[in-house]
């Protein structure tokens, strides 16, 4: 991922620019280079490392959404709404 593109998400799911610790701002990161992981996979099918790296990815965004369910369960219905992901 660019650091252009990571720091539009930043702005735009932080509280302010340099905020990249909040649930949001990970789980909004983490997506955008899942996205980006899936792509890659549906031309190199055979890649077994990156799709190693993938679940993993799938896993922290998974554990992060639960957290952010239990914690502050209106910011997490607002996440899964901006970033169009199934609950």
């Amino acid at each position: 991922m660019e650091k252009s593109a990571k720091t539009k998400i930043i702005k735009k799911h932080g509280v302010n620019d340099k905020d990249t610790g909040s649930s949001d701002v990970q789980i909004a990161v983490l997506t955008a280079r899942i996205k980006e992981l899936t792509e890659h996979l549906k031309e190199h099918p055979k890649d077994h490392h990156s799709r190693r790296g993938l679940i993993a990815l799938v896993n922290r965004r998974r554990k992060l959404l639960k957290y952010l369910d239990r914690t502050a369960h209106t910011r997490y219905l607002d996440i899964i709404k901006r970033l169009k992901l199934r609950r």
